[in-house]
């Protein structure tokens, strides 16, 4: 500590599959698929000795440091919180005062000063801070409230049922199999909650009532039906963001 300062340094750092915020899930318990990210911790500090009676642990808490976000929001759109913007810390969102992230992974296995975990939430490259135990009596507490994420699973808002037409998906059998797979997963998860436009998603209604959804590099196109359905019946890629 310096002053009103702390210096934080890393342990270690993770390598993963997600090269992306878009393909990488939400939280460790919401992964599509089976994944594993390995944490490599820092030569010539001990870490060995420390990572001893760590594989008595089923899980554990991998706290992290959020290395691409510049800046932080008071008020922030979580996934699931359809329209309402809601304050930064009665969430996870990544753009905090101190970037710091915090996820609960399955141990696999500690080999030396390496940690195989499972279905880690964390970008490929991601810098660790510490490691601790999940204690299940002192940490798991299954009927506690869930504030506004308890209500909305409660209202149980309306999904649409989102579609990819043969154009699309040929368009994208051109691109490798993980970034298809990355971006068919978040686009159908973006549009199946809400498909229209809102500040904090890049959507735009065109002029023929048609809608452009984009993702990094990609347009999708869709056309929402009956304010259930949504097809997503073109895509494009452009040059320059």
């Amino acid at each position: 500590m310096e002053g009103n300062n702390f210096i934080v340094e890393p342990i270690g750092v993770i390598a993963t599959p997600f090269k992306t915020k878009y393909g990488a899930p939400r939280q460790p318990a919401s992964a599509a698929e089976q994944t594993i990210g390995v944490i490599t911790l820092n030569e010539h500090q001990n870490f060995e000795q420390a990572l001893e009676d760590v594989l008595g642990f089923e899980y554990i808490w991998v706290l992290f440091w959020f290395h691409q976000n510049k800046n932080w929001k008071p008020k922030v759109l979580p996934p699931n919180s359809g329209r309402i913007k809601r304050g930064l810390f009665a969430t996870r969102s990544p753009h905090r005062p101190n970037p710091i992230g915090l996820s609960l992974c399955k141990l696999l296995e500690v080999r030396g000063r390496t940690l195989r975990i499972e279905n880690p939430d964390m970008l490929d490259g991601t810098p660790i801070i510490d490691i601790k135990p999940y204690i299940p009596h002192a940490e798991a507490f299954p009927g506690a409230r869930a504030g506004w994420i308890g209500e909305v699973n409660e209202q149980s808002e309306p999904r649409y049922t989102v579609t990819f037409s043969a154009v699309v998906k040929r368009m994208l059998n051109a691109v490798e199999a993980k970034e298809r797979r990355e971006l068919l997963t978040y686009v159908g998860g973006i549009l199946s909650r809400d498909p229209h436009p809102h500040s904090y998603r890049r959507i735009k209604v065109m002029n023929d009532g048609t809608s452009v959804l984009a993702v990094r590099r990609w347009r999708f196109q869709f056309e929402i039906f009956d304010e259930t359905n949504v097809k997503v019946f073109g895509c494009s890629r452009v040059k320059d963001e």
